[in-house]
């Protein structure tokens, strides 16, 4: 048998081994030493002496040197603290009360969360068990079709490893060679893309036909308000409870005369209610005005200190018909879009406080306590990365002693929590780390054999086009993720790929953003549809396992509709990316 047949025979086997059950790491080592034995073998020379041995040692230290590696244990245990410690439930409750309106809004508190807590967390196993155990009964008392309760949760679980910080870029980011801030901003608007899309599809699904999602009751719906807030409404009887709020705080005789459980309501007691009632317009304005410095006021000072710099070095002064665009700042129709936004914001503010009552206040309020402190570590984490502050391995350290941080204030981390994130955090980096040592040494001897060289020669001769290529290539995906892990695509299968995106000038950047995307439906296509098997451990007996593969069905349609729209419209994935950091 040739050396190209001999490759083929590895790539053949190592998908049948795997499907059998066999630990992927191991496996990948085992047939990578077998085949490369046979590689290197030299008639009458010591089978000790086999040059094998030196690649595989060459391989390892390459593999456990590699400065992307170091980021994913601290990302992981991020994301174990997070399950092990914060409050789920809370969340869940606060966003199903601010959603008690909408259509399916047991669902669509359920696709928030997992959403909101797979960017926070990175595991889709967690996410998965987790929402099944806060959410899945509730929807099915509800009276919510199983497809459909099962469904939200099992795709909306599976956003975690799309949506950064996200281990499984990390990954891609590492067989690459690719950055991972830029990959990072790559997925960042196809994930939240994605996560709407399923959003639409629940209501949509919901409006058609409300059987499969039945309103909840009214005292389901009910926002607890407390007793002395009842009476200050009443006091006051503005059309709007922060008007109310800023009436008492300038003049507050009144309210101290109302009874807050014994005792008369206090002066901090009208501050800070006046504080969360404000917490939505500082959110608006503080977006906006973040967008403005960064887009405007950053940029010039960045102009000006290049300029300053020429000048010094004493170069030719660059003069604005010299600059290019990007330097010479915003366009007329980035103002254009800010001050139409603004001023829609504003109406939209306006609209909101002119209806603000006590019930929106204490929805406020609960979801500014149990959303708040995680949004922005968040926001922190991926920020400090995207705007180049800190390295990605940074970031996860601030992350996972913010993760910390939260957990101790919540005071629901023990030393026995602890102990269960940090051996689970070990475990995982272990087996991914295994994963990388096995994949170096399987790729370099499948390179030796000359497999990858013929698979680029069929390829090639196939005269195909990059659209061509681009379809096979994430079909191929779509299909190995039926029986395989997203772990197992990228590690093996996504190498070979990859030399071939240069002939056909595709980026790497987008290929792999809609190969993660395309990974979605890993966690969701049988038979190895990982995130059905999570819920099924903790779904009622009488849910099938059918079932819950009917109600995932969907969403692996969404994901190519997704996929779709990424390729028509490349700005998605690649604006973010070139306007942070260049083409």
């Amino acid at each position: 048998m040739s050396d190209p047949a001999l490759g083929l025979l590895m790539l053949t086997l190592i998908v049948i081994v795997i499907m059998m059950g066999f630990p992927t790491a191991f496996t990948l080592m085992g047939l990578g030493m077998f085949f490369g034995f046979i590689a290197f073998y030299v008639p009458g020379q010591s089978w000790a002496a086999n040059r094998v041995f030196d690649l595989m040692v060459e391989r390892t230290y390459g593999a456990m040197t590699n400065d992307v590696l170091i980021s994913i244990p601290l990302f992981v245990l991020m994301g174990y603290v997070m399950e092990r410690g914060a409050l789920v439930d809370k969340m869940f409750y606060s966003i199903q009360l601010a959603f008690r309106k909408v259509p399916a809004s047991l669902a669509v508190a359920t696709l928030i969360v997992c959403t909101f807590w797979g960017i926070a967390s990175g595991l889709v196993g967690a996410v998965v068990v987790l929402m099944g155990v806060i959410a899945f009964n509730p929807m099915l008392r509800a009276g919510y079709d199983v497809k459909l309760a099962s469904g939200v949760i099992t795709a909306g679980g599976t956003l975690g490893i799309l949506i950064p910080p996200s281990v499984m870029i990390i990954v891609y980011a590492a067989v690459a060679g690719q950055s991972i801030v830029k990959l990072y901003a790559a997925a960042m608007f196809p994930g939240f893309f994605l996560s709407f899309l399923y959003l639409v599809y629940i209501i949509g699904w919901a409006m058609i036909n409300p059987k499969i999602a039945p309103r909840l009751p009214e005292e389901q719906t009910k926002v607890p308000i407390p007793a002395w807030l009842a009476k200050f409404e009443d006091a006051y009887r503005s059309q709007s409870i922060l008007i109310s709020l800023v009436k008492a705080v300038l003049s507050p005789s009144k309210a101290k005369q109302i009874d807050a459980e014994g005792r008369p309501v206090s002066y901090w007691m009208l501050v800070t209610n006046l504080c969360y009632a404000l917490v939505p317009f500082m959110l608006v304005a503080g977006t906006l005005y973040m967008v403005w410095w960064y887009v405007v006021i950053h940029q010039q000072v960045a102009v000006e200190a290049a300029v300053t710099e020429v000048q010094q070095l004493g170069t030719p002064e660059l003069s604005k018909s010299e600059a290019t665009p990007a330097e010479l700042g915003p366009t007329l129709e980035f103002y254009l879009w800010f001050w139409g936004i603004a001023a829609a914001c504003a109406l939209l503010q306006v609209r909101y406080y002119w209806r603000f009552n006590a019930e929106r206040l204490q929805i406020v309020k609960l979801l500014t306590s149990s959303t708040m402190p995680l949004g922005i570590l968040t926001i922190v984490v991926l920020g400090v990365i995207l705007f180049g502050i800190t390295t990605a391995t940074e970031s996860a350290g601030v992350g996972a002693l913010g993760a910390f941080l939260l957990a101790v204030q919540a005071r629901t981390l023990d030393w026995k929590r602890t102990k269960e994130a940090v051996f689970l955090t070990a475990k995982t980096t272990a087996m991914v780390c295994w994963l990388f040592v096995g994949s170096a040494l399987f790729s370099g001897v499948f390179a030796i054999l000359g497999g990858q060289a013929l698979l680029e020669h069929w390829v090639l001769g196939l005269n195909m086009s990059p659209i061509t290529f681009m379809l096979l290539s994430q079909a191929i995906i779509f299909v190995l993720g039926w029986p395989l892990e997203w772990t197992e695509i990228i590690i093996i299968f996504v190498p070979i790929f990859l030399p071939m995106l240069k002939h056909f000038n595709i980026d790497p950047i987008l290929w792999g953003t809609l190969v993660f995307v395309n990974l979605q439906a890993a966690f969701l296509s049988p038979p190895v549809a990982m995130s059905a098997f999570y819920l099924k451990g903790v779904a009622p007996k009488h849910v099938t396992l059918n079932q819950i593969f009917a109600g995932m069905m969907p969403y692996m349609i969404i994901v190519i509709i997704c996929m779709v729209i990424m390729y028509l419209w490349p700005g998605m994935t690649l604006w973010l990316p070139n306007y942070l950091y260049g083409s």
